[in-house]
């Protein structure tokens, strides 16, 4: 019996010039199945480890001849990633700084029970398996129970609510290489979807007029987020970073937890959950329709822009604010696509500490999800939404934005982040038919005579009824759901195998219409650390 558990122990090297006095502890951890080999010289262990391989060392900070620490970076400098728990009688600070700076795994004071050597034991060796266990344990018995809340939701409140929850989901399962187990949490994430797309079509055109009880979306978040801070004369720093959905921003939000206390609200993307749409109605604090009817100059300029159809984006918060009274606010925006620009923000970024609303949007999500259709290379790095969220969270730890949010946490400014939509893989191609002016859009497309099934995504009829623009009397629009995507038949063949697999917007779906408003209030802790 002794044996078999053996087999799945770790083989732990135990250093200490008083070993003989551990005998208890040492029977305790060879009752847990731990391979035991002990030395009181450390030049001896050193030796050892030599010759054999083992999984963690349990070292003694004072003996004879040879300091703990002296050993510990021996140990490190030939055995980098060998784990050392060093034990030792004491307790003064400065050791346990030298400890962790040479890399020490766990540090134990004297006196130590068996109990807190198999612990840090566990820890170190068998967290990660321990942690998946549970996770699967605790996903599969919440799964029906899940499963009922998805299938009894009749308000988008309650929507908000379990996409926080899948979202969780997601990030616990996405490094588990339990095949199964993702395999069931990704038809339970597709239900949902579906289900999802379904409550949307039914029940969006009821938010278009003015109602209090409307979710939050597009068009109110300066108004219901911004606005309050500066009427109270606080200052606000403003990021919309393009393509953020709500599972990256959990990603993401996670190294910041250091610097800010986070509130994380939900809001909805406005339909089509395009750039063009849906960040022109944050910065208006308008529908689409309304920007069409109030704006007309502006709107065929931008409309009429090869290169951007938001090159109104600062036109349009100034002229939001002024009509909402906040005449005397001091007001920049900057839009961020390349890397020279972020770095020349960071240079700059002090110039724009007086401003009372500093808006900042940058694009690098959004064009790392479209360039992948683009770049082989970048097929290869991004083959899935957690490979595509795990470059996202690389390239954030890594940014001039990081670097500029750890320095505006110790201004007195509130800091809100958000998105225009987020971004889903799609899968299945659907045929649809357009002239020459029918828009180029994957996910959702508006021109003459479109037609779409119900069970492919939602077809618009009487754009006023969406509060989309009517371009000329005959426009109409559709809108794919769940993992649709549109192509069409004189070139479908091609457009398939361009866009499989891809990432786009512009839909319907938990990815894209669900996006994080987060209120961030800096800490101010000590620099440096």
């Amino acid at each position: 019996m002794f044996k078999e558990i053996e087999k799945y122990r770790a083989k732990i090297i135990w250093i200490d010039d008083e070993i003989d006095l551990l005998k208890s502890h040492i029977l305790f951890l060879e009752n847990k199945g731990y391979s035991l080999t002990t030395f009181n010289s450390p030049k001896d262990a050193l030796e050892e480890l030599k010759v054999k391989d083992f999984d963690i060392v349990l070292l003694d900070e004072n003996m004879q001849g040879m300091s703990g620490i002296d050993v510990l970076k021996i140990i490190k400098s030939h055995y980098k990633y060998l784990p050392v728990i060093m034990i030792t009688k004491n307790e003064e600070e400065w050791l346990m700084d030298e400890a962790i700076g040479y890399n020490a795994d766990n540090f134990l004071t004297k006196p130590v029970n068996p109990s807190q050597i198999l612990l840090a034991c566990k820890d170190i060796l068998d967290a990660s398996k321990i942690w998946n266990d549970k996770i699967t344990e605790k996903y599969l018995n919440d799964f029906q129970l899940l499963n009922n809340k998805i299938h009894n939701i009749n308000n988008i409140n309650d929507w908000f609510a379990i996409n926080n929850i899948l979202c969780e989901w997601i990030i616990n399962i996405e490094n588990m290489n339990d095949k199964n187990l993702i395999s069931i949490f990704n038809d339970q994430y597709a239900e949902a979807n579906k289900l999802f797309s379904n409550f949307i079509i039914k029940n969006y055109k009821n938010w278009m007029n003015i109602d209090n009880h409307n979710p939050n979306m597009s068009n109110v978040i300066i108004k219901k987020y911004i606005q309050p801070f500066l009427s109270n004369n606080e200052k606000v720093i403003f990021i919309v970073l393009d393509c953020l959905s709500f599972d990256i921003w959990k990603k993401i939000s996670e190294k910041l937890f250091k610097f800010y206390k986070i509130d994380t609200q939900n809001s909805l993307s406005i339909l089509p959950t395009t750039t063009a749409f849906a960040r022109n109605s944050i910065f208006s604090g308008l529908f689409p329709s309304e920007i069409y009817k109030k704006y007309p100059l502006e709107w065929d300029k931008m409309w009429n822009n090869e290169k951007s159809k938001n090159i109104y984006e600062e036109f349009f918060v100034k002229e939001l604010l002024k009509n909402l009274g906040l005449f005397e606010k001091k007001i920049n925006y900057k839009k961020i696509v390349t890397l020279d620009q972020g770095k020349e923000l960071i240079k700059r970024m002090n110039e724009y500490k007086g401003c009372d609303l500093f808006s900042v949007v940058i694009n690098f999500i959004d064009i790392l999800g479209h360039s992948r259709t683009e770049s082989n290379v970048i097929k290869e790095i991004i083959n899935d939404r957690v490979s595509y969220r795990s470059a996202v969270c690389n390239w954030f730890e890594n940014s001039w934005l990081y670097e500029f949010l750890k320095e505006a946490s110790y201004w007195n400014h509130k800091v809100i982040i958000t998105s225009d939509h987020g971004m889903l893989q799609v899968k299945k191609p659907v045929l649809v038919k357009g002239d020459k002016n029918t828009s180029t859009g994957v996910r959702s497309k508006y021109g003459r005579n479109l037609n779409l099934s119900n069970k492919k995504g939602l077809e618009i009829k009487h754009p006023s009824d969406y509060n989309l623009p009517d371009f000329d009397g005959l426009t109409n629009y559709i809108i794919a759901k769940n993992s649709n995507f549109f192509v069409y038949p004189n070139d479908s063949v091609s457009y398939v195998k361009n866009f499989k697999n891809s990432f786009q917007h512009g839909g319907i779906s938990l990815e894209e219409m669900i996006v994080p408003v987060a209120i961030l209030k800096g800490k101010k802790i000590e620099k440096g650390y």
